[in-house]
């Protein structure tokens, strides 16, 4: 694990759902800030601990741990009525974060209902051709983001700056639903009546993010930055056009933080001892669905966020390599290892070559374990087979493999001190 003096990145280096919440509420421990720095809730993090079972799509994993200020910085596009949801469930299991502990960055972009709507009904014009979104209005807010159209938090706490800019952009996205997708619209009292509940409840978390993470590092207060998705759907390095709609790789934490790039000193990669992918896209290592149904099944593989089945698939290294590779990776943290108990072989891939169907994976086969592993805390108690698998997987993504799961509970954890 990092010292507790650096401040840290974590990031998915596959297609997300890679197991970063349990990373992020370890790697807290050492923290004094968790910092959500891209994407909105259009990404689920599941975190175990004590046997109970929390999923996180806005608010950072390291909140779990109490001693821990949490922020969302500008890089995230926040849905108000989610956070507010999301706010309220942990408040029920009694973590108030009200008080003082939630920072909301002034800048982040907020998602209006209007978002939504364009998102939805633009997967389901595009029928079988669709990117398998999860219709939470991501893609639109960040489109306006860009075009320089958009809403941010700041404002949504100003009632007069809120009427005014929502009655200039309103026109145009009724004329786009109306025209294009026959939806009926939003009027500007139903948006502003829609806001006006959410602002006064998030107005007093709202501030400016970025002094707050300077006036952090000034005091040497360890701070750890929490990706959404992984690095295959990052925008411009990830599968495109089935990608996200932010910068998922490490550099994307400066800027969607405000810190500069010399204050991030560690790069922790999250890698799943197998593959999964929701939605669609090209998948190498995808098994057949008989295969990828016992994996699914074995590994809980349903989407946090929208319940839906992922794809599953082999381990494959040389997107794992590539992607340490993006994100300046310093070391890896491979999760789900006790999944793979049950198989007689493994395959890994380990090149890919272009075919007449698409891209070809090229495999090695090793034997499997057949043995629990789950729950298991020391590397001395994996099976030998077991061993040789991280130790291969290891030497095929050139990073050390430091930690591994065995286990979806914050104790059911491997570290591995010696490390190549």
């Amino acid at each position: 694990m990092p010292a507790p003096t650096q401040n840290t990145v974590v990031v998915g280096l596959q297609w997300g759902d890679e197991g970063k919440g349990k990373a992020v509420d370890i790697l807290a421990q050492r923290a004094r800030w968790a910092v959500r720095y891209q994407g909105g809730n259009n990404a689920g993090h599941t975190l175990v601990v004590g046997g109970r079972k929390t999923v996180l799509h806005l608010i950072p994993s390291g909140a779990l741990q109490p001693d821990v200020g949490c922020v969302i910085a500008n890089g995230v596009v926040i849905d108000p009525e989610v956070l507010v949801r999301e706010l309220d469930q942990l408040r029920a299991a009694g973590l108030d974060l009200e008080a003082g502990r939630l920072h909301l960055s002034d800048r982040a972009h907020v998602i209006l209902p209007y978002h939504r709507a364009l998102d939805a009904c633009r997967e389901a014009q595009l029928a079988d051709a669709r990117i398998g979104t999860t219709g939470k209005g991501i893609g639109p807010v960040y489109e306006d983001k860009i075009a320089r159209r958009g809403v941010r938090m700041g404002e949504l706490i100003d009632p007069e700056r809120l009427r005014a800019r929502l009655s200039d952009l309103l026109p145009e996205k009724n004329r786009a639903l109306r025209e294009w997708h026959g939806h009926p619209g939003f009027g500007l009292d139903e948006l502003l009546g829609w806001a006006a509940p959410l602002a006064a409840r998030l107005a007093p978390c709202v501030t400016d993010t970025v002094e707050l993470l300077h006036a952090a590092v000034d005091a040497g207060e360890p701070i750890l930055l929490e990706g959404a998705q992984g690095t295959l759907l990052d925008v411009d390095h990830g599968t495109y056009p089935y990608v996200t709609s932010s910068t998922t790789v490490a550099g994307g934490a400066a800027a969607g933080s405000g810190l500069g790039p010399c204050d991030l000193h560690v790069v922790v990669g999250i890698a799943k001892a197998y593959t999964t992918r929701v939605g669609s896209g090209p998948f190498p290592t995808e098994l057949d669905e008989a295969a990828s149904e016992r994996l699914r099944a074995l590994g809980g593989e349903f989407g946090a966020t929208t319940g839906r089945p992922r794809r599953c698939g082999w381990f494959d290294a040389p997107a794992v390599r590539r992607a340490c590779r993006l994100n300046g990776v310093t070391e890896v943290c491979l999760t789900k290892l006790d999944v793979l108990d049950s198989f007689e072989t493994l395959k890994v891939a380990v090149a890919h070559r272009s075919g007449p169907g698409g891209e070809i994976s090229e495999y090695e086969e090793l034997p499997g374990w057949q043995r629990e592993t789950r729950g298991l805390t020391r590397w001395e108690e994996l099976p030998e087979a077991c061993q040789r698998y991280v130790l291969r997987l290891e030497a095929l993504i050139g990073r050390p493999i430091t930690w591994i799961g065995t286990g979806p509970g914050r104790e059911e954890t491997i570290r591995r001190t010696g490390a190549a």
